[in-house]
């Protein structure tokens, strides 16, 4: 009941100011009209302006000082790496170039052509030159832009099989990645979703009869040998996802009922992305955050957060659901010597299953 009072009070209030603002209005409409603006209005307008440009270009300069490192711009760890960020600076440099002149010419326009009294303004109602001049050069940029991109796109997605790729499948469901590899004989056996079968440790709903899926390996790690190929074929088991590994500059949706694919080459091993300048000031970085806030945590009891250490990560890039932040997985790049170690030690799908 006090709350209903409260509403209602307030209602009250607000109507009450209402009011008094009309009558307000009333009482000045016989006055000047303060609606129309005068010199001295425009005059400080179009200082504004400039003070805003100035702000503007300010701003701009303090992040790139503060923030201008791009890390995902020069860490790159697959053999397509280069040509993605290149393809971003590019982008990057040509927006740049087009928003500082843009908003120079925007505001000191806006200064330079202040309303004065007795003055009247300038105006060409039609002008064939100038509109094609600002309509064939952004056509001309975007077109060698979007062939430059759609050349780059080609280029990546184009898995050459002759070159005898690795083949992995993703398989996505809410909220976790399992990575089945294909075994020794580099085929991935057939499987549907209807196929699963928990009783027996078929989670994945491969096909039992299927002689491919006999040497399937299924993992909860992903391990790929550095300077090898690799081919995925993606799967979801449920809704949309997408199978996101930013240092390889890969991504691709895992779409319900179809299988996609992505390949690349990895080309920089964990241990020697580990002992790089730039990761090791990040992750020293991280450290330093993480043992402020556990200083925090222990004097409330709790336990201190673990050190971080840098992984290649598996993440989901499509919002699935509630754990959606959380589904990832560790991706290890290693050495032929160090994956053929780990892939011995795996269980194929034929010796997995509970009889």
């Amino acid at each position: 009941m006090t709350a209903l009072l409260t509403i209602i009070v307030l209602v009250f209030i607000l109507v009450a100011i209402w009011q008094m603002v009309k009558i307000f209005d009333l009482a000045q409409a016989k006055g000047e009209n303060s609606a129309v603006a005068t010199d001295k209005d425009n005059t400080m307008n179009a200082y504004l302006m400039m003070g805003f440009l100035a702000f503007i270009y300010i701003i701009t300069i303090v992040c790139f000082v503060k923030w201008g490192d791009l890390p995902l711009m020069s860490n790159s760890a697959s053999a397509h790496g280069p040509i993605i960020d290149n393809l971003m600076v590019i982008s990057m440099v040509l927006i740049f170039f087009v928003q500082t002149v843009t908003q120079f010419l925007l505001h000191y326009f806006a200064f330079k052509y202040k309303g004065e009294k007795g003055k009247k303004a300038l105006f060409f109602a039609d002008n064939n030159k100038l509109e094609f001049i600002w309509t064939i050069i952004p056509v001309i940029v975007l077109a060698g832009l979007i062939i430059y991109g759609l050349s780059t796109w080609i280029n990546i997605t184009s898995v050459d099989e002759s070159d005898d790729p690795l083949v992995i499948e993703l398989y996505a469901q809410q909220f976790n990645w399992k990575a089945r590899y294909s075994g020794a004989d580099n085929t991935l056996g057939k499987a549907n979703v209807r196929l699963i079968d928990i009783d027996r440790a078929n989670i994945l709903g491969l096909d039992e009869a299927d002689p491919n899926a006999q040497d399937d390996i299924i993992t909860t790690e992903l391990h790929l040998p550095v300077g090898k190929p690799v081919l995925f074929k993606m799967r979801s088991q449920d809704v949309l996802h997408s199978a996101y590994m930013p240092h390889f500059r890969a991504q691709m949706n895992c779409v319900p009922g179809m299988i996609t694919q992505f390949g690349f080459t990895p080309t920089v091993t964990t241990a020697d992305m580990r002992q790089t300048q730039q990761m090791q000031e990040k992750v020293t970085n991280i450290n330093e955050i993480r043992v402020e806030k556990s200083k925090a945590l222990v004097a409330k009891g709790e336990e201190a957060l673990e050190r971080y250490e840098f992984d290649y990560l598996l993440l989901c890039n499509k919002i699935c659901g509630k754990s959606h932040y959380n589904m990832q997985m560790k991706i290890i790049v290693e050495t032929q010597e160090e994956y053929d170690a780990w892939i011995k030690e795996q269980k194929e799908f034929k010796n997995s299953l509970i009889n």
